[in-house]
């Protein structure tokens, strides 16, 4: 059933009735999107520590799909949110046209990379041995799958500037039940089918992002604002691929430097942990994004309300969605602290079985605790800022986070011969000093905002 028109207009409305409409399903679809990854973590540990190992360490290269995606993904739902806030649908239907141009695009590029990157970049990372092969195996048949990635991305951009976030949040729970049951068929070679192993972990995900990109595309036709015949109208424009490379690329840098930071999270932890200890540390980042998972729903409602906001020049609107998302946020994740301190052992349990690897992926998660409000803090923050296309800032504030550790790392671990201890208290160190320079920033933005919509 179709949202009524109304519901996608967020510039009138209670805002908090607006951030639980669009955040809840969009936090139940990221609910089962990350059970799809723990699934594929549970089965990859069940074939072997090193198998498990080797998704691990290639992550960081899945992650430029990731990170490519939900750069578009983010600058469509940005500028098709601000569009709407002005009433102007057909700039709306101009930017789909060019987003769908530029996804095209990027979907060739990645898939022709994809071989010639995937070995030297795990070579670069220092893994070896069977990790290493399982690793690349992986990574160079998902990404075959990259047009489907970046599809989906796409379309569900589209819906979420109308704040419809429940068709992806469907595609999501869908996606889970169907990854729940090609996974053993394809890693295990059930019934008859032969036995794929990691590469069967890839198979089955490109095989449910197909099924998305379908089901999403319908999603769109369908939705109250999408009109076929404005489309066909549309012409592809240089000034639109331009606003949308603009917005979106900062976004997917962003995700870059995440990667990076990935990478070099990864070198210190095989360094000073081996392959148990990159298992284990694995193991807790499933653990803490299922944590993390009930306010990404914030960041998405944040960035379609504000963008819609924006547009139509309502900045106290704007003010109060920062406020209320970052206190829902906080209130989350101090629960969420609280719950898995105790636990952490017995979660890491339900993954592997190796001594080690629950000892490593219990410490990590303990100290990790103390970093949970931060994500939410930063992330609010940042799609306040894309909404309003100010995304340029997300880059400086990855690349802090995310480059630098690299020396903190090293004096933690080394000079100060903590280990992997030193890697842990790093990530919170770097991310509480990230929250205090975001704020400040934040509200320089949004006060030179307020006095330039009050001159207009």
């Amino acid at each position: 059933m179709n949202q009524s028109k109304n519901s996608t207009n967020l510039t009138i409305g209670n805002i908090s009735t607006h951030l639980k409409h669009i955040a809840i399903p969009a936090s139940v679809g990221f609910l089962f999107n990350t059970l799809f990854n723990v699934v594929d973590t549970v089965y990859a540990g069940r074939l072997s520590t090193e198998a498990l190992a080797g998704l691990t360490i290639s992550f960081p290269i899945f992650f430029i799909i990731i990170a490519v995606t939900a750069g578009l993904g983010n600058a469509i739902s940005a500028l098709a949110s601000i569009a709407l806030g002005k009433k102007d649908h057909q700039l709306f239907h101009q930017l789909i046209k060019n987003a769908l141009l530029i996804g095209v695009f990027l979907s060739i590029l990645m898939t022709v990379l994809s071989p010639i990157i995937t070995e030297p970049l795990l070579s670069l990372l220092g893994s070896e041995g069977s990790a290493k092969t399982y690793g690349i195996n992986y990574t160079n048949t998902i990404f075959f799958g990259s047009f489907f990635f970046v599809f989906n991305a796409l379309f569900s951009g589209i819906l979420s500037a109308q704040g419809q976030t429940k068709p992806y949040r469907n595609f999501l729970v869908i996606g889970f039940f169907m990854n729940l049951i090609l996974d053993p068929l394809l890693i295990f070679g059930w019934f008859g089918l032969p036995r794929l192993g990691v590469v069967g972990v890839a198979l089955a995900t490109i095989i449910v992002q197909m099924f998305g990109t379908v089901y999403l595309f319908i999603k769109v036709k369908k939705s109250t604002v999408f009109d076929k015949s404005v489309l066909k109208k549309a012409h592809f424009s240089y000034a639109s691929i331009k606003d949308v490379l603009k917005q979106g690329i900062p976004s997917s840098l962003n995700m870059a430097t995440i990667a990076i930071g990935i990478f070099i999270i990864n070198y210190f932890v095989l360094k000073y942990g081996g392959t148990t200890g990159i298992a284990g540390y694995g193991v807790g980042v499933r653990i803490e994004q299922l944590a993390l998972l009930p306010t990404l729903g914030l960041n998405i409602a944040v960035l379609t309300i504000v963008g819609q906001n924006y547009g139509a020049k309502q900045f106290d609107r704007i003010k109060e969605v920062l406020k209320k998302a970052t206190f829902s946020g906080i209130i989350i994740m101090i629960i969420g602290a609280f719950i898995i301190f105790p636990l952490a052992p017995y979660l890491i349990q339900l993954f592997n079985q190796d001594a080690q690897v629950i000892k490593q992926g219990s410490r990590y998660l303990r100290i990790e605790v103390l970093a949970f409000i931060t994500y939410v803090i930063l992330n609010i923050c940042v799609s306040v800022l894309q909404g309003i296309k100010k995304p340029g800032f997300a880059i400086y504030i990855g690349l802090y986070r995310q480059v630098l550790p690299f020396a903190i790392f090293y004096l933690l671990g080394t000079v100060f011969d903590m280990g992997l201890d030193g890697v842990w208290w790093g990530i919170v160190l770097i991310n509480w000093s990230a929250v205090a320079i975001t704020l400040i920033y934040t509200k320089r933005v949004l006060i030179k905002l307020e006095i330039s919509l009050q001159k207009a």
